[in-house]
């Protein structure tokens, strides 16, 4: 099998030509305003508020800081249910901000959070769930609406995934108390590091925006315990050309998705993410291998055509040193699917060619 002639990543940031890139940064030289909510800032967040069909998008420097932005504006105290099937700052924000992670069971073929398993472990210190849209496969949105309703808990999403998903005409954004999305190197649209978060109610809007920045309201009063949130000129600059290709980054990475899943559907016990149709956004390309052996071997395998895949998310939390000792139910779906599960390279330029060798080296591994 050709090995390929550099070596191919799970992922690469897309990034907008530098000649749109250096209009902006014209702007800001000319203006000198690098930081403190500036004029490409609130640009942007017009933009992206249009482009998803939002009332609001404040944006922050990450993704884990829109999270710790939406449990102190919830004021938070106790216990949050959330899934050990994430990258660790989903935990490490609901830890920072004083609260304690309770883990509960994933859903075997979303592997999002299970309803059912983080109704079993609420308790009297519980005060909210935050689910995470995995891979951008929408959570049970009306199951955690319901339970959270009739507990009197706050509903935080971490979608650090899923931006540009619509589940019943809405932007994934707009449900919860307070969405959170990542605008990471890493995810579909970027701003290099960057995030934003969605709230529903005006009053959560107007406190995020103050938290983000050290607690000033619109007169510059000091009036909440805040932080430094902001997002910069230049990595709002860099968001405002990224998101003139965001239609293209999208249909490419569709186009590429539906490729492996055309190549790998029906192998004997290789299974693929559940979701709806069009309620995807192909961030990534995961497949849960029959076992974690010939999970290694599809990994030996692609390592000899220079393509290197990454398993997410592995080790689950719970085995992590971190948070061993949060493992207080058992969790054998989130168990199952952390040791099996691996993402294959997925990004704008990624070509065809390579992606049908990628999924044979697959099948020669999977059909033995």
């Amino acid at each position: 099998m050709r090995m390929e002639a550099n070596p191919i990543l799970v992922t690469q940031p897309s990034i907008a030509p530098l000649s749109e890139l250096i209009p902006y940064l014209d702007r800001i030289w000319a203006t000198g305003i690098l930081t403190h909510n500036g004029p490409l800032l609130l640009q942007l967040e017009a933009e992206l508020s249009r482009r998803l069909g939002v009332a609001d998008t404040i944006c922050v420097n990450n993704g884990t800081l829109a999270l710790q932005l939406a449990i102190r504006a919830l004021d938070l105290r106790g216990e949050i249910i959330t899934t050990p099937f994430t990258y660790i700052a989903t935990a490490n924000a609901i830890a920072w901000e004083g609260c304690t992670p309770v883990f509960a069971d994933i859903d075997p073929d979303t592997w999002n959070l299970d309803p059912v398993a983080a109704e079993k472990a609420i308790t009297p210190a519980t005060v909210a769930i935050l689910p995470v849209h995995v891979f951008s496969a929408p959570c049970d949105l009306e199951r955690f609406q319901v339970l959270a309703d009739r507990h009197k808990l706050r509903l935080i999403y971490d979608a650090a995934h899923a931006l540009c998903v619509d589940v019943h005409g809405r932007s994934l954004m707009s449900y919860g108390d307070i969405s959170c999305t990542s605008f990471h190197a890493t995810k579909l649209y970027n701003t290099g590091e960057g995030g934003a978060c969605f709230a529903t109610r005006p009053e959560l809007r107007r406190r995020l925006r103050q938290l983000r920045f050290f607690g000033h309201d619109e007169h510059k009063e000091v009036v909440d315990d805040g932080t430094n949130a902001k997002m910069t000129e230049i990595a709002a600059a860099l968001g405002l050309a990224n998101l003139r290709h965001l239609d293209a980054v999208l249909e490419r990475r569709r186009q590429l998705g539906e490729l492996y899943i055309a190549r790998l559907q029906g192998l004997p016990g290789l299974r693929l993410q559940r979701f709806q149709p069009g309620q995807y956004n192909f961030s990534y390309m995961p497949v849960l291998l029959p076992s974690e052996a010939e999970l290694l071997r599809v990994i030996e395998a692609l390592a000899t055509l220079r393509v290197h895949p990454r398993r997410y998310f592995y080790p689950l939390l719970l085995d992590t040193p971190r948070f061993r000792s949060a493992r207080t139910v058992l969790t054998p779906a989130a168990d199952d699917v952390a040791r099996r599960i691996v993402c294959l390279p997925l990004y704008f330029n990624l070509q065809e060619i390579t992606v049908q060798r990628i999924c044979d080296a697959v099948r020669s591994v999977v059909t033995q």
